[in-house]
């Protein structure tokens, strides 16, 4: 791999940005926590970077490209089960958003 000194510097500064980003949301969200004032927009980063947020996209995204190809080869298959299997995914992202 060709990464000179000048790239992983770069690297590095990234990495210290982005720790020093959390740190400061992190520090935001504790002096909320201890002033009793909790700010749900305090929270919404920290939901986001969550593993099982990020998951929970991923699986979102995915079955939101399940009911678009369902919905597109529709007319192609007149397939009950596949208009049934939209429907209930249909349903579940209804019920999660």
């Amino acid at each position: 791999m060709g990464l000179d000194k000048q790239d992983i510097i770069n690297a590095i500064n990234t990495s210290v940005k982005e720790l020093q980003q959390g740190i400061d949301t992190h520090c935001c969200l504790v002096a909320s926590i201890l002033e009793e004032k909790v700010d749900e927009r305090n929270l919404l980063p920290l939901l986001d970077l969550c593993p099982k947020r990020s998951r929970e996209l991923r699986l979102e995204k995915a079955i939101k490209e399940a009911i678009d190809v369902i919905e597109e080869s529709r007319k192609a298959f007149k397939s009950k089960r596949l208009e049934a299997l939209r429907k209930k995914l249909t349903s579940v992202m209804i019920d999660t958003d």
